[in-house]
């Protein structure tokens, strides 16, 4: 008899995105014409042409391996030396932080990592999720047996949830109560918030002070245009010594559906068997990389490194300015509105809190049926997040200016 993982029992309606996706589609079955005029403003996606420095370099490599003294076939599972040590020199050498090429490991999504990297954890730990979250981190913790069940809020049991509400800027205060892995995502989704470096070091003294682990998620951080604003954990002194950082090209160079991401584990890093003994993280992960991940394709690597050329860095200016654009365009016609807005200025996502006695979900219907477009109801990212919803700037200028004439042409 095979046995299944019951762990997936609890995990609560569906994910996020595919619900949004039965509704839309539903909505669309019932109404053509409508479905017509259909701006989606909800999922993350990216939707402007990919740099053509990343493309030339990916036609290169292809070419490279339509040739037999330049073909490569399976490539190093950490990644390709060129991609990493880019990576070192370009992303983290002109923030001061000292991260080698050895401690990137290349992947095919930072959604993928920030639930892979539970692999190398114990099922003992305490897991502290901040609310409202993206919902891959509470979800993995669930499928990997790490929680008890959901309450009728949908709030699992065995996870501290850590509030992110206005009156907290949307970073949250440090637990009162033990927890060993802690998930910070700044620039946040999805609130648009981002974390001081005085908040940040709170967190790195709390986690090297309690022997936890932080798993800093900074996809977003191509976004930050403030000055002041840390664009890296590792920026905060210490940080080696208790975190782990995702970043993606999804959102900083349009590789949504190209897919490439790296995860720093810096050598310095440690966690406790049950012995009490201290053992490196780093070879642990290279492990779990080896043996179950193949890497990432050749071209897709060389089109990533081309992203760090001048050419590249100049395209990449301009992608980030015009999703940032759009979110400008966005904020200003729900302020217009008169609705209260966040996020927007150093993110690509734009947080407003629902109209006085409104439900999120409430909303996205009204806002699907009404103005025939999709954005992503708050309740989705936890119960923090009910009361609000997400709208996305990935888009076109044009869908972008449309749907500001669609609210303001709403009744609020």
């Amino acid at each position: 008899m095979a046995y299944l993982n019951e762990n997936y029992f609890k995990l609560k309606a569906g994910y996020l995105f595919p619900e949004i996706a039965r509704r839309v589609a539903a909505f669309t079955s019932e109404n053509r014409e409508a479905a017509a005029r259909l701006i989606r403003c909800g999922i993350g996606d990216v939707t402007e042409a990919l740099p053509l420095a990343a493309r030339e370099a990916m036609k290169a490599a292809v070419d490279e391996l339509g040739d037999r003294a330049t073909f490569r076939g399976y490539g190093p599972e950490q990644g390709y030396s060129f991609l990493r040590e880019a990576i070192a020199e370009h992303a983290y050498a002109p923030l001061g932080c000292k991260i080698s090429a050895e401690e990137i490991f290349i992947s095919d999504g930072s959604k993928c990592d920030t639930g892979n990297i539970l692999d190398i954890f114990g099922s003992q730990n305490r897991i502290a999720i901040t609310d409202p979250v993206y919902p891959v981190y509470v979800d993995t913790n669930v499928m990997c047996g790490h929680t008890g069940e959901a309450d009728e809020g949908g709030a699992y049991g065995g996870l501290v949830y850590l509030p992110c509400l206005p009156s907290n800027g949307f970073v949250p205060a440090l637990p009162l109560e033990k927890v060993d892995l802690i998930y910070l995502c700044y620039p946040n989704n999805p609130t648009g918030a981002t974390a001081s470096y005085e908040e940040l070091s709170a967190w790195v003294s709390f986690a090297r002070e309690n022997q936890a682990i932080i798993l800093f998620d900074a996809a977003y951080e191509a976004y930050i245009t403030e000055p002041g604003v840390p664009h890296s954990i590792f920026e905060i002194e210490g940080a080696e010594e208790c975190a782990i950082e995702f970043r993606s090209f999804s959102k900083h160079g349009g590789f949504t559906g190209v897919r490439c991401a790296y995860t720093v584990v810096p050598k310095n890093l440690m966690a406790s068997s049950a012995d009490g003994k201290r053992h490196r993280l780093h070879p642990l992960w290279a492990r779990r990389q080896s043996t179950k991940f193949n890497g990432v394709s050749y071209p897709v690597q060389r089109a990533a490194e081309a992203l760090f050329s001048p050419a590249g860095q100049a395209e990449v200016k301009a992608l980030i300015s015009h999703y940032l654009g759009n979110a400008t365009l966005l904020r200003e016609a729900c302020v217009a509105a008169g609705l209260e807005v966040f996020g927007g200025i150093n993110a690509p996502y734009i947080w407003v809190r629902c109209p006085e006695g409104v439900k999120s979900w409430e909303l996205f219907d009204r806002m699907l049926q009404e103005a025939n477009v999709v954005i992503t109801p708050g309740a989705g990212f936890g119960a923090a997040g009910e009361g609000y919803f997400r709208i996305s700037a990935f888009n076109s200028r044009a869908n972008v200016e449309e749907v500001a004439r669609r609210l303001a042409a709403m009744t609020w």
